[in-house]
């Protein structure tokens, strides 16, 4: 599900671009080494592998994540034998993948998000996601305090100076499904209404009883990048997913474009949330 993996990137001592995990920047400057050693700019190199020039710098300076296409593409043009595509997967076991995510979400301009089954992870309250992290899980209470503390930090890009403006989509269950105890969830639906009347947060809802829609299909994230388009993400109970890919993205867009079409305007859906928030008084 989106927003149940969390990174441990932090922030480097000048407050700038969040440091990365060490193997994906290890990526990044062997795909750089090995362009410069074959002799390519950043513009052929992005001709022979159907990429535009300033996404190849994208990638390389980190202000795009890395995603399995342009790396598999890379490995064919500078002949590593399948190197990069394997370090990513590495990568992805360790956990590192979502990092990159992570850097994405903090460098959008806009987000857009649905959520069938839970609160989005940048919505939560500290309670809600550590019952959420902790269920059903193996994890060391030191490992879920860690997670949730990644979580609730995730969420400063919605208050912060210039914030991130979040379009979110919630289907009506996520409000009646009891996620820990009453005042868990009483607490989770006021904040919720808290958010969504913060002016760069648009939380709507899909009402109960409309039947099949395509968000159904399962959670997803889209998020404009300044000057680098649109990425997605997708989750399971495994890893993570970047895509990339136009078309992919593109089918993104009309899930989401049918997801919003079926949601309430905003102010009945901000009247069903304090609604909902009655019931678990």
């Amino acid at each position: 599900m989106v927003d149940e993996q969390d990174g441990r990137a932090r922030d480097d001592q000048r407050g700038e671009r969040p440091v990365e995990a060490p193997l994906i920047e290890f990526i990044r400057a062997q795909l750089r080494r090995m362009r410069v050693a074959a002799g390519l700019s950043q513009d052929q190199f992005g001709r022979r592998i159907n990429f535009s020039g300033s996404l190849v710098s994208a990638v390389e300076t980190g202000t795009r994540p890395l995603d399995a296409r342009y790396l598999t593409l890379a490995d064919r043009e500078l002949d590593t034998g399948g190197l990069f595509m394997e370090l990513l997967r590495v990568a992805t076991r360790d956990g590192q993948w979502f990092r990159s995510w992570r850097e994405a979400e903090r460098n959008a301009r806009i987000l857009r998000t649905f959520q069938p089954n839970l609160v989005p992870g940048l919505l939560q309250t500290e309670a809600y996601a550590r019952t959420v992290i902790a269920a059903g899980s193996r994890l060391t209470e030191q490992e879920i305090d860690r997670r949730v503390a990644v979580r609730l930090e995730r969420q400063a890009i919605l208050t912060r100076e210039l914030p991130v403006q979040l379009f979110a989509v919630l289907d009506a269950t996520v409000l009646g499904r009891l996620i820990g105890t009453r005042a868990i969830m009483r607490e989770q639906l006021d904040h919720l209404v808290a958010m969504a009347e913060l002016p760069n947060v648009d939380l709507l809802v899909g009402p109960a009883g409309i039947g099949m829609y395509a968000g159904l299909a399962g959670p997803f994230v889209l998020a404009a990048q300044e000057g680098n388009g649109w990425l997605g993400y997708l989750d399971n109970l495994l890893r993570g997913q970047i895509v990339t890919l136009p078309d992919e993205i593109d089918s993104l867009q009309e899930a989401w474009e049918c997801v919003r079409s079926e949601a309430l305007p905003r102010q009945h859906s901000l009247d069903l949330l304090k609604e909902a928030a009655k019931t678990w008084t």
